[in-house]
């Protein structure tokens, strides 16, 4: 593949010829992995009747793939410096449009209209740790148009957004994300495959949006409320989660009554609970 930035050689001439430094803040760790990218392309489902939506193309190595699989790419990079960059290494392609800023300020509904006929993205990011709950919650929780997400994020991460209840890694990120789609964890991605080699193990997970929510629920902000409620302080019961949660105003008495109603134990907690049940006790105490 030559000319590739999955080549570490050509990664290297690229970082020297611009004299690009990693931005820690951007969280910039560079994928050299030919395998992977592929995994990222199947396990999204990317074909080229696709229109994608990448954030953080960094200097264009997931992008080459995505331009020779998808129908068009709309790549948004928030660092100005790599902008040039991206113009050389994605120059051989036409199917491409390069936006600067930040994702979370995009209007990605107009960006379907305007460069996908209206129709929904497959979105793909290689996210540094501390954006990924806020552009991954942003997209789904405004609905926008976006089909699927496919994302490289820490292993940690990854492993609590399709966590079960009563695991270690389960909590308000695992019930958030399972509301609006189904989290399937792909592959799990060694430090070794990036350049820089990142401190942490990483990991491919798709999140494909469900077509209707798979709970019903009368207020979707109390449940969310009493989810992150049920987890603020994992060792105490749910009851005293709820009771002591200053945002929440529920007694004890009309708690236990909804336990009662449910059949659950006075003494269990917020993590043994499902999605299902959270709706449901949330619709009894909103009751």
């Amino acid at each position: 593949m030559d000319g590739y930035l999955v080549d570490p050689k050509n990664t290297i001439e690229i970082l020297k010829k611009y004299d690009i430094h990693f931005q820690k803040k951007y969280g910039q760790n560079f994928l050299i992995d030919s395998h992977v990218m592929n995994k990222i392309i199947n396990t999204a489902g990317i074909n080229k009747d696709d229109g994608v939506l990448e954030i953080g193309p960094g200097i264009g190595t997931m992008t080459q793939f995505l331009c020779e699989n998808a129908a068009n790419v709309i790549a948004v990079e928030i660092d100005k410096a790599l902008i040039p960059v991206l113009s050389d290494t994605l120059s051989r392609y036409d199917n491409v449009k390069v936006i600067q800023g930040d994702i979370l300020k995009q209007d990605i509904c107009e960006l379907s209209k305007i460069y996908n006929g209206g129709r929904p993205f497959k979105m793909v990011a290689n996210l540094p740790y501390y954006i990924t709950t806020p552009i991954i919650m942003g997209i789904l929780e405004n609905d926008m148009p976006v089909d699927s997400i496919t994302v490289m994020v820490q292993k940690e991460v990854a492993m609590r957004m399709q966590a079960g209840p009563g695991t270690k890694d389960y909590g308000a990120l695992s019930l958030a994300v399972q509301y609006y789609a189904e989290p399937y964890l792909a592959a799990n991605v060694p430090q070794n495959c990036f350049m820089p080699r990142p401190n942490v193990a990483s990991a491919v997970i798709t999140l494909k949006k469900h077509e209707a929510p798979p709970v019903k629920v009368k207020d979707k902000k109390l449940m969310f409320d009493i989810i992150r409620a049920s987890f603020q302080q994992r060792r105490k019961t749910l009851v005293n989660g709820l009771k002591n949660c200053g945002s929440l105003c529920f007694d004890k008495e009309k708690i236990l009554s909804a336990f009662d109603k449910m059949g659950l134990d006075a003494a269990v907690r917020g993590e043994t609970l499902t999605l299902a049940q959270f709706a449901e006790l949330s619709d009894l105490l909103c009751g």
